[in-house]
């Protein structure tokens, strides 16, 4: 590879007669520059909204959830407690009581999933508890049972703190003497829930567990037991291991599945993105054919010598392989670091803000995935490689008489 190595680098300065050529190069490497710097660096934002998004979904949500089977009420126990621990070691674990209600505001009306949890253990499956605001006693009411509504649930509803609500539940048999009375329940706005998914702030009531349990007239019983899970990206396994622990008469769920249209989505949109990027750092191949053809027409003497120096056909072809692999090498250098150094301005020090009321974060986020940076490094070079292919082969099957001879 000596003599390689050395015609390669020599025929990539700037000469005279090869003052063209050499910009043709430089406007390669400089294609493949921004190519490789803009496609880590949205690479870079898109995993830092899935990361985001991952975080906060299971942060409302349990990372999974234990469940009747026929979606009945559960009573506790610490036969049952114990067995959950015993297939998912480690983990938290905490009842809740969930239903959709309607609720009434002075000026508004509205549904709403009503959601119990014991103030106590809910921080150990989920963020709940640090949502609300204030955090201190968030749900008491004082004279009333205080609810922790959803940020956008107040604002559609028209309250603020302090203000009393009414929460029902419609009646199964409503009408006449005889009729079911609808279940009716006044409560305090005692604290403001703010989770940062749209989603959930728009829906969301937050009540001690109590008060769940006797307005759906369940008396000790609850829906079912959350846990959270060492690895929450382990969550369908632990799911899977309590499902089989617990039985047929238990229904469980992991937030992995109960999200996975909407990661989905993100996997596509991220590939996507990589696909279009990946077509500027096509585009700049070209130049990179353009010049090594170009070379090659003006180089043909130089070939014949070389060919009856002894260098095989081989050896040519690697020369011209090698120079458009350089120039490859060279663009995709400067986009990793110049990249990496965008991304890591934008995460380090906030340069780009969001409009809160549309997004569910202020500030862009970053997340750097050096799995990422490795695979447009390996897919840049080789694009570049695969372009040097047609110009090496045609200067290797130059002959050489007829190549010295050329004028």
């Amino acid at each position: 590879m000596g003599y390689v190595w050395i015609v390669a680098s020599r025929y990539l300065r700037s000469k005279r007669r090869l003052s063209f050529i050499t910009l043709i190069s430089l406007l390669a490497a400089g294609g493949v520059f921004v190519g490789v710097a803009a496609l880590t660096i949205v690479l870079s934002v898109m995993n830092g909204f899935e990361d985001q998004v991952q975080r906060r979904i299971a942060g409302t949500n349990a990372h999974v959830a234990v469940l009747s089977a026929d979606d009945g009420p559960l009573t506790p126990s610490d036969s049952l407690a114990q067995a959950i621990r015993s297939a998912a070691p480690g983990s938290g674990i905490a009842p809740f009581v969930y239903g959709k209600v309607m609720v009434a505001s002075r000026r508004s009306v509205d549904g709403m999933v009503l959601k119990g949890v014991d103030p106590a253990h809910e921080p150990d499956v989920t963020d709940i508890m640090a949502h609300l605001t204030p955090s201190r006693a968030p749900l008491d009411g004082g004279d009333l049972p205080g609810i922790g509504l959803g940020e956008e649930l107040m604002v559609r509803l028209r309250v603020t703190l302090g203000d009393v609500i009414l929460i029902s539940l419609p009646a199964e048999e409503p009408g006449g003497i005889f009729g079911d009375i609808p279940r009716v329940k006044r409560l305090r706005v005692s604290s403001i829930f703010r989770s940062g998914l749209y989603e959930y702030d728009s829906s969301f009531g937050i009540v001690p567990i109590g008060t769940a349990q006797e307005f759906f007239r369940l008396g000790g019983d609850v829906t079912g037991f959350e846990l959270r899970v060492p690895d929450m990206f382990a969550a369908r396994e632990a799911a899977r291991a309590v499902e089989t622990r617990l039985g047929p008469h238990y229904r469980v769920t992991n937030w992995i599945d109960l999200n996975r249209n909407l990661f989905a989505w993100m996997k596509i949109e991220k590939a996507v993105m990589f696909t279009i990027l990946i077509l500027i750092v096509l585009v700049a191949t070209v130049n990179i054919v353009s010049s090594l053809v170009m070379l090659v027409m003006e180089k043909r003497r130089d070939i014949g010598v070389l060919r009856t120096m002894g260098v095989t056909p081989r050896g040519i072809m690697r020369i011209f392989l090698l120079q458009g692999t350089l120039v490859g090498l060279a663009g995709t250098s400067l986009g990793l670091v110049c990249g990496w150094a965008v991304a890591d301005a934008l995460g380090r020090y906030k340069l780009l803000r969001l409009p809160g009321e549309i997004y569910f974060i202020d500030t862009l986020p970053v997340k750097i995935a050096w799995t990422d940076f490795a695979f447009v490094a390996a897919a840049a070079v080789a694009l570049c490689f695969l372009a040097s292919l047609y110009p090496a082969w045609r200067a290797a099957r130059l002959a050489p008489v007829e190549s010295i001879r050329y004028e």
